[in-house]
């Protein structure tokens, strides 16, 4: 929509925090605005979109944030348009130091008539709700990381290493079942630390076990199906992924959706030097990372195993079809990648990216 199309509007910019909101206020015949308080909650919103007039003449927007989208269904619901922005791609001078809710507030508003942010995808209730519990295994993920690390460094502080294969296998859980240690203070800590591990596995499956009924039913039982065909996708990873991005079609071309996962290279160019870094880490992290982890399964040679022909029953040809063409391609592309550089976690990320494009045209492909 065109500056002037803005302009025919009155603009709300809303820094909503946990108990009140700075509202600044801007009618389409002024150029400044004026920034009010109010308290958050819904009776005070209906309140205050009362007063401001018919709410088909109002364009709302805030930041995305911890307050979630239950703002944005607020004022849906009254009949007002309400955009929630990208905070990271808020134009911000690099000489301005000072940072207050109404300052945020005006700024927002002038931002936003101007046509200068960027608004995100909002997920439908049902969606948040399924994201919400694959972040939740997410985060226990990185709980069983951490309690796992802590009983790792305890037991090589006191010189108890494990050198007989890959670690947290069932031999290795044996291994641990049979440490003793002489020192009762010591013992009690080892109790505590292998207590934990034990606890957090449990509550994981538990999460996993909740998740498995989400991979076949509304709204990401079609999405998943597909997307589990490919190597290193589980039917969970899958639902993760579905969950993160819900409607894969907002990305006009692959491109967009990479820089999304923010698994691109980040750029410093001017003039006719060219500076490429590390990856822009700008985007989504939870898709970052489960991307990344299917990544590392492409290190091996083409193969379809039992388990991706068990999630490929019942999948279009095409979709298989799609899936074997990826996989010959990462697998070479992470060989000759591997050739040239010594950090393999690099690899993995050059491979997710290539691997985030597959699975983009793969769900805005017509079966």
């Amino acid at each position: 929509m065109s500056s002037i199309a803005h302009r025919d509007f009155v603009h709300l910019g809303m820094d909503v925090s946990k108990n009140a909101i700075a509202v600044a206020v801007l009618p389409p015949d002024r150029d400044r605005a004026e920034v009010d308080k109010i308290f958050h909650d819904a009776d005070s919103v209906r309140r205050l979109i009362k007063r401001l007039g018919p709410p088909k003449r109002i364009w709302a927007c805030y930041e995305a944030g911890p307050t979630g989208y239950d703002l944005q269904r607020l004022l849906n619901s009254m009949g007002v348009r309400c955009d929630v922005v990208a905070p990271s791609l808020i134009p911000k001078g690099s000489g301005d130091r000072v940072k207050t809710d109404r300052r945020d507030a005006r700024r927002l508003t002038g931002l936003h008539r101007a046509g200068e942010l960027t608004p995100v995808a909002i997920p439908t209730p049902a969606q948040e709700g399924v994201r919400d519990l694959c972040r939740t295994r997410g985060d226990m993920v990185q709980d069983l990381t951490r309690a796992r690390n802590r009983l790792s460094g305890f037991l090589l502080r006191h010189s108890v290493v494990w050198r007989s294969g890959s670690p947290w296998t069932e031999r290795h859980r044996r291994w641990l079942g049979t440490l003793s240690f002489d020192d009762p203070a010591v013992a009690i800590t080892y109790a505590h630390y292998l207590a934990t591990v034990q606890l957090r596995d449990t509550a994981l499956e538990s999460v996993e076990t909740d998740l498995l009924p989400w991979c076949e039913k509304d709204p990401f039982g079609d999405q998943v199906a597909r997307l589990a065909a490919y190597r290193g996708v589980t039917r969970i990873g899958a639902l993760c992924l579905s969950a993160e991005v819900f409607d894969w079609r907002r990305f006009p071309k692959a491109r967009p959706f990479m820089s999304f996962t923010g698994l691109v290279p980040g750029e410093n160019s001017t003039g006719l030097t060219q500076r490429r870094g590390s990856i822009t880490r700008a985007g989504n992290a939870h898709l970052r990372g489960q991307l990344t982890e299917a990544a590392w399964s492409y290190q091996h040679g083409p193969n379809v195993g039992v388990g991706i022909k068990e999630r490929q029953a019942g999948v279009p040809p095409e979709t298989v079809a799609r899936s074997w063409a990826a996989q010959v391609r990462l697998c070479r592309r992470f060989r000759q990648l591997a050739t040239h550089k010594n950090v393999r976690s690099v690899v993995a990320a050059a491979i997710a990216r290539e691997l985030a494009g597959f699975l983009w045209a793969e769900m805005v492909a017509q079966v």
